[in-house]
Formats: structure tokens, C-alpha cells, sequence
């Protein structure tokens, strides 16, 4: 059985290697993802040669990401498939990629059956777009955010630092509040999986080398984000909340974000904006912006034990 553990801060210098090494754009190829997700997911991670190893709990079961890494990939995915039979379950990939299920199907052939999961499928923007929200189909954003500027004059973005961290926590607490009233609900909202991973990340916001900007009205913070390197061209957005009623506030912190990563990342050609988890409002919102890429996922499970045939 792999010697898999759950992440801590201590593990992101030698899994981040690893993701380098694998380069992937999807989502679930990020340490701060793995790490403050990993109450929800039952995450685990561990070495098989020079790949990453992460052991999962999620919708369909026990299940595994594609290994992360370089070298024999043929035997990475057979320890993994020892490893699940340990456990008692058959081996189950999730979140693989077109180019992943090619890979598996070139060393196993017709050994694996495939089901996509749309509701997985990550959002990739231009960077430039998202900065500059040029063109027809984005003029609607800009017509928001120019409702938001000229209802809030006084709106300043900044850098989010370790100072303001804790204001980012009381505008995220207001903003579940501010939900539930909404919703007809008076009673003390449940922090839930987002709001636990979302402490996690501030709590530990510099280990984990994450990143962010704020908008405030009248010194108040009424939006924020938080994110960090994905891969060698793309960034991922991990967190985003404004305060709905303000028109023009997701706009506003979105283009602003994008932006400061364009500014201080020149390197980065995508953002991610990660899943929509079959929301139909998230689906819609992320739609609105029009991707420039999909990151598709599909699940991958074996039909019978690999030790039964020869590569």
C-alpha cells in the first residue's frame, strides 16, 4: 500500500515540484486546492517513484488523480491499482483529461470505462480579456462596472496583505449573512465546506504562498479574491465574494484581479476559474464571460485487475 498521509503546509515545496513536472491547467492539480479541501474530499497524498500519489473520497467513492510527475507512468498507475485493491475497491481515475485518458489508453488499452463529469469541467479565461473585457459580448460587464463606479466614488482595489486577512474574514461573514436574509433564514449559518477551506487558506495564506486583492467603499471591504499559481501559463482563482446588491461588484473585482496577476505575472495566459459544480446560476455566471477553454474531466474505471494483462 502507498505511504499516503494528509497534506500539511510542510508538503508544498516537494508536491509543487512534482506539479511542475506534470503541468496540468486543471484545478486539482494545485497544493492549496489539495490542502484546504481536504476535510471534504478525505485528501491524501504520497510518492510512487517520481509522481504524486493523492487518494480522494469524494461523490463516486474512493477514487485517485492522475499521478503528477515524470517516468514510468505505466507503473505509477499499477500501484495505484495495488493500493485500491488493498482498500477492497476497484481502481476509479477522476478528473482525468482528454490527454490523460490518451495516455492511459496507449499503456492500457480498453481497460478502463470512461464517464465524463460536466459538472467538473474548469473555466479558462484569457488574461487579457478578463483585464481589458474588450468586444461586444463583454460589454454588459462593462456597463456594470461602470454602475459601480459611479456609485461608489470612492471604491480603491488593493493588495490583500496579513492585515487585512481578518477584514476579508468579517465581509465574508456578513456576506452569509447578508444570504441568508435573503433566503428568509435568521438562524447562524453553518460554515460548511467552502467557508472551512476558505479559513484554512487564510490561516495559512503566506505557507501556502497565495495571493489576493480587495475592493473597498468608504474604507470597507465590500469584495475580495484569492488565488495562486496553477501551472506554467495559468493562474487559478480559488475564492471570489462581493456583496450582491452593489451592481457591478464581481464585475469590478474580477477585471481588477485579472489585472494585477497580468501585472505581476506576465507569464500567466489563463485564469482559471475552476468548476460550476452544476449550479446553474454559477454555470450561467461563468458562461457569461465566455471561456476561452474548457479543462474537460472525465472518470476512468477499471474493468478488471491490471496484473491480468500484459502490456
Amino acid at each position: 500500500m502507498i505511504d499516503f498521509h494528509a497534506p500539511t503546509p510542510a508538503d508544498k515545496a516537494w508536491v509543487d515540484g512534482l506539479l511542475a513536472l506534470g503541468n496540468y491547467r486543471g484545478c486539482d492539480y494545485n497544493f492549496t486546492n489539495l490542502y484546504v479541501w481536504q476535510r471534504t474530499y478525505c485528501c491524501e497524498i504520497g510518492q510512487v517513484g517520481n509522481f504524486l500519489a493523492t487518494h480522494l473520497r469524494g461523490r463516486v467513492g474512493d477514487s485517485y488523480l492522475y499521478p503528477a510527475g515524470s517516468g514510468d507512468i505505466a507503473g505509477a498507475i499499477r500501484a495505484l491499482e495495488a493500493d485500491a485493491a488493498e482498500r477492497g475497491h476497484p481502481l476509479r481515475l477522476v478528473c482525468l483529461t482528454p490527454g490523460q485518458m490518451a495516455e492511459l489508453e496507449e499503456f492500457f488499452p480498453g481497460q478502463f470505462a470512461y464517464t465524463a463529469d460536466r459538472d467538473g469541467y474548469d473555466y479558462l479565461y484569457d488574461v487579457n480579456r478578463l483585464a481589458d473585457l474588450g468586444g461586444k459580448k463583454l460589454h454588459a460587464k462593462r456597463n456594470h462596472i461602470n454602475r459601480f463606479v459611479e456609485n461608489n466614488p470612492s471604491w480603491a482595489y488593493e493588495e490583500i496583505t496579513p492585515a487585512s486577512l481578518p477584514e476579508c474574514l468579517e465581509m465574508d461573514k456578513e456576506w452569509y449573512r447578508r444570504s441568508l436574509q435573503r433566503e428568509g433564514e435568521a438562524e447562524e449559518r453553518d460554515l460548511g465546506d467552502e467557508g472551512i477551506a476558505l479559513r484554512s487558506a487564510m490561516e495559512h495564506y503566506g505557507q501556502l504562498g497565495l495571493e489576493g486583492g480587495l475592493i473597498r467603499v468608504h474604507g470597507e471591504v465590500v469584495a475580495f479574491t484569492i488565488g495562486d499559481r496553477l501551472s506554467a501559463d495559468t493562474y487559478d482563482v480559488h475564492f471570489e465574494k462581493a456583496y450582491g446588491e452593489l451592481q457591478g461588484a464581481y464585475a469590478m473585482i474580477n477585471r481588477e484581479f485579472a489585472r494585477w496577476v497580468r501585472a505581476r505575472h506576465p507569464e500567466i495566459k489563463y485564469l482559471n476559474r475552476e468548476d460550476d459544480l452544476g449550479v446553474p446560476g454559477l454555470r450561467k455566471a461563468k458562461e457569461s464571460y465566455y471561456p476561452d477553454l474548457l479543462v474537460e474531466k472525465h472518470t476512468a474505471v477499471l474493468k478488471k485487475p491490471l496484473q491480468a494483462f500484459s502490456l
